[in-house]
């Protein structure tokens, strides 16, 4: 029958359990915190924070080694896991019929401690809950593969950390650590990820699990001489105790604290001679809740003299400074009142570590739960019952291990196989030419280049006919061109990205639909003017003749082409890989404002394109270009309007794909509506391209 019991290796701070319906219990002589139950959770806490270095000569029983240093936080911690299991065994609808039983037990914050401890739990099986392991080392599920946690791994406070230093503009720091794997991995993520962000470390420290005064003594006239003024701290709070009165005793001043969440909350260090050593500490803390009942429960603690109590006895007369036994002075008598103290025991006001030993309790309270009604429910229907559902792993994650409760990330250049059981070298992706969608773009894209090249061939076969020659023939062969170079922009998004196609492929189509659209601006506007004015040789239309129509063309242009220049030297798109959604090669934009900016310049002339043809809609129809302009400009909105949501929802390669065809449909719509007409005139109806028709005298 299992029993949950608790673990610890090189961490003492680690809350383990193993389920059984009977227990044994060993070494009796062991102080703890216990009450019997059906099932029995253990637990280790760092009650005290100093332990005593024995020398074992291998030739007698070795000593209990003696602890010292009672941390109020850390009795918190233990009574609240005392007051989550009472919780539990008050609920009628979780675990119904069980008790709940706890041994708990100081691991003095140190490792042998914590084994001698281990030993005392005998029992046959093992699993591991961690209500403050955050080191990243316990993330290999093949070297810890029934470890669990309530609190994040460090790879999210180093990420947090590193953005904090880095964005303060703190380029130059020391680090302190300690020899446990905690400090040692937490450190070395920092360092590695600090350096790629351009950050460099002055220097490290390491703290001994039991320093000598020389040791500290040498550290501080580190801390003291380094031109590193900022100084990022992996450690608990009790390892730092020594360090930290020492540079007090010298009024060190002047050193930024960068705290890991081991002790930026710690009550320990604010003792007011830490105030001016340690003010202004900056850290990553966990959210604080609010636990209801927790806060009546711990101030109804009492001491007594009964077994399993001697915890509770310690931190009775280390709150009060007084004694339990009668023959010293001075006395507690046990109904001292815990209300009217403050410390860090009675500040519940917003948990953190004890809301992870809360959340621990109650996960292997349900699990338990679950696995009692699984295996009733398959007795009562006499088959087996699956006690939980598998569910496959996400795109590039695998798990290999039946009935494991996670996926493993592969690892980069790497993507899982479609059973997701292993990882398989993954196959670049990108929109090519040779795929279905890369030929049917091209095809569409070659389409658009040949009917543009026609209609510029009728245009200057024509060229000397009214319908050609009206409104600047000039202008009309250069919006041909642009919108030659709008459908062949198209093709330098198709095919694997490198350097020269990432920065040229959004510089050309914003440059080249510039053009378009300036070119229909100052035809609209030339159609205004020539049919607004009593005559078509008015005086306006005289103002706005062909140099001004050129300047206007150039100077709407500029703005669009400094954009791109700025932007290509500043923050030039370059080819990534993104592991993201498969492995697709992409075109990464350091600087997204950028391509934002240009879409915006083009939708700015496009809507007084849109503006002015809409004004110019009633002119005499027999053959109105500014009508003609306005559906190509309601066609233009319509498309980029769709194109917008489209693009940012679509993954990989598919967003490459509905640009361009954001980009051929706008350029067909310009293309079909614009010069369409004309050609059908030219070509079918010769007797209408007349200077009358397009004055709308025709008859």
């Amino acid at each position: 029958t299992p029993i949950v019991r608790a673990n610890n290796s090189e961490l003492s701070f680690l809350l383990l359990f193993s389920l059984i319906l009977c227990f044994l219990l060993g070494d009796n002589e062991r102080l703890a915190l216990q009450i019997d139950g059906d099932v029995l959770i253990g637990g280790f806490f760092p009650l005290h924070y100093l332990a005593s270095e024995l020398q074992h000569s291998y030739q007698s029983k070795p000593q209990v080694p003696s602890c010292s240093g009672f941390d109020h936080r850390a009795f918190r911690w233990m009574m609240t896991m005392a007051f989550a299991v009472e919780e539990i065994n008050n609920k009628s609808s979780l675990l119904p019929g069980v008790k709940l039983g706890y041994r708990l037990l100081d691991s003095c914050d140190n490792v042998h401690s914590s084994l001698r401890a281990l030993f005392s739990l005998l029992t046959f099986s093992e699993s591991t809950v961690s209500y403050f392991a955050t080191c990243t080392c316990l993330n290999n599920k093949q070297v810890y593969p029934s470890f669990l946690r309530t609190v994040p791994s460090d790879l999210f406070q180093v990420g947090g950390l590193v953005q904090l230093v880095t964005f303060l503009g703190w380029q130059w720091v020391g680090t302190i650590g300690t020899t446990d794997d905690y400090s040692q991995y937490g450190i070395q993520e920092f360092s590695n990820h600090f350096r790629r962000s351009g950050g460099c470390v002055a220097f490290h420290l390491t703290i001994p699990k039991s320093p000598t005064a020389a040791e500290i003594q040498d550290m501080a006239d580190m801390l003291q001489i380094s031109t590193a003024n900022v100084v990022v701290v992996f450690a608990v709070e009790g390892q730092l105790w020594d360090l930290f009165l020492e540079l007090s005793r010298r009024n060190v001043t002047g050193i930024q604290w960068v705290a890991s969440e081991a002790w930026v909350t710690a009550g320990l260090l604010m003792f007011p001679n830490f105030h001016d050593l340690l003010e202004g500490t900056l850290g990553f803390s966990f959210p604080g809740v609010n636990i209801p009942g927790l806060k009546e429960f711990l101030l109804n603690v009492r001491p007594s003299p009964k077994p399993g109590m001697e915890y509770i006895n310690m931190f009775w007369e280390e709150q009060f400074g007084c004694q339990l036994r009668f023959n010293l002075n001075p006395v507690c008598t046990g109904s001292e009142d815990l209300s009217l103290t403050s410390s860090s025991y009675t500040d519940v006001s917003r948990v953190r570590i004890s809301y992870n030993v809360y959340k621990a309790v109650f996960a292997i309270a349900h699990a338990l739960h679950n696995l009692l009604n699984c295996g009733s429910a398959g007795i009562n229907e006499g088959k087996p019952q699956c006690c939980f559902d598998c569910l496959p792993c996400a795109d590039g994650e695998i798990s290999n291990q039946t009935g494991s409760t996670e996926c493993i990330k592969c690892p980069d250049s790497y993507w899982s196989d479609k059973d997701k059981v292993k990882c398989v070298a993954g196959v670049e992706e990108f929109l090519s030419f040779s795929e279905t969608m890369g030929i049917a773009l091209v095809l569409l894209t070659l389409l658009g280049v040949v009917l543009t090249a026609i209609i510029t061939a009728i245009f200057h076969r024509f060229r000397t006919t009214p319908i050609v020659k009206a409104n600047n023939s000039e202008i009309s062969f250069l919006l041909l061109l642009s919108l030659k170079l709008c459908f062949l922009c198209s093709l330098v998004f198709i095919g694997q990205p490198s350097v020269w196609t990432c920065m040229l492929r959004q510089a050309a189509f914003g440059i080249s639909f510039v053009i378009c659209l300036s070119c229909l601006l100052v035809k609209t506007v030339v159609v205004l003017l020539a049919f607004r004015a009593n005559a078509p040789s008015s005086g306006g239309l005289k103002l706005f003749g062909p140099t001004q129509q050129r300047t206007m063309i150039f100077c709407t242009t500029t703005p669009q082409i400094c954009l791109c220049v700025g932007w290509l030297l500043g923050a030039p798109p370059f080819p990534v890989r993104n592991p993201t959604y498969q492995i697709v090669l992409e075109c990464k934009e350091p600087w997204p404002l950028g391509f934002y900016l240009l879409l915006s310049y083009i939708g700015l002339l496009a809507f007084v394109c849109l503006l002015l043809a809409f004004l110019g809609r009633k002119l005499p129809d027999t053959f109105n270009e500014a009508k003609l302009i306005t559906f190509s400009m309601l066609i233009f909105w319509a498309v980029w309007i769709c194109f917008i949501p489209a693009y940012v929802s679509s993954p990989g390669k598919f967003s490459v794909a509905v640009e361009i065809f954001a980009i051929l449909a706008s350029s067909f719509g310009l293309l079909l509506c614009i010069f369409v007409p004309k050609c059908y005139i030219i070509l079918l109806h010769p007797e209408r391209n007349i200077r009358k028709g397009m004055t709308g005298k025709y008859r």
